[in-house]
């Protein structure tokens, strides 16, 4: 299968960089020069988004926002940023992931490839449903408190199935990290801790008893 990627960044030499590389890879590959072109690009259905957040007019951030409720596949954002609050900003709005420039381009790669690996994995037939009635459908990939959908990112859904599917076994957030994504990222663990943050607020509003549970200086566990 031939992926189509989405590659956003106002600097030329980037863009033409990583076209070279993932056209070698054997991708369809699309580029943009700012936001505007991003938001438009995007409707066209890419498979995975790499997006530059440090852009003028509209940033990444902007363009991840705006889109984000109507594309589903990856967003990876590219970055000079490195603080703590700039990678909550940008998993608050549906980014996936970060990697940061300069950048190891055999490592963008492994990570893209990680992504789709993990979109393509092959769908589960079978309905869990647990905690009364909160509902996940794994072939579906979506969570239903009764009759209501919850609104999950793809990588919230991904963290709340791996340790539902492993009731009771402890994960440390380098294990999540390195199981949904396929590589050490062992820098990159507090993406897990915030991701997991979002799905217990998001299932707080629904349930009062914790599903996931903090195992002080292991990592978490599924209860429900």
């Amino acid at each position: 299968m031939n992926y189509k990627i989405l590659i956003v960044d106002d600097e030329p030499d980037i863009r033409q960089l990583l076209k070279d590389y993932f056209e070698i890879q054997g991708y369809y590959v699309m580029m943009a020069r700012n936001g505007m072109e991003a938001v438009d690009k995007a409707s066209t259905g890419p498979d995975i988004i790499l997006l530059d957040i440090n852009m003028p007019v509209m940033d990444g951030l902007e363009v991840c926002r705006r889109i984000r409720m109507h594309v589903s596949c990856p967003i990876l954002f590219l970055t000079a940023r490195i603080t703590e609050q700039d990678k909550v900003n940008g998993l608050m709005i549906g980014g996936d992931d970060y990697i940061i420039k300069p950048f190891s381009i055999d490592e963008l790669g492994a990570r893209v490839t990680a992504h789709l690996r993990r979109e393509a994995r092959g769908n589960r037939k079978e309905t869990v449903k647990f905690t009364g009635d909160l509902t996940i459908n794994l072939s579906e990939r979506c969570l239903y408190y009764k009759e209501e959908e919850l609104t999950l990112t793809k990588t919230e859904f991904d963290i709340l199935e791996y340790l539902c599917m492993n009731k009771g076994q402890v994960f440390s957030k380098e294990r999540i990290y390195e199981k949904l994504w396929g590589y050490d990222s062992e820098g990159d663990s507090n993406i897990v801790t915030e991701h997991i943050r979002r799905v217990r607020l998001k299932l707080s509003k629904y349930i009062k008893q914790p599903l996931i549970e903090t195992v002080w200086g292991v990592g978490y566990k599924w209860i429900g």
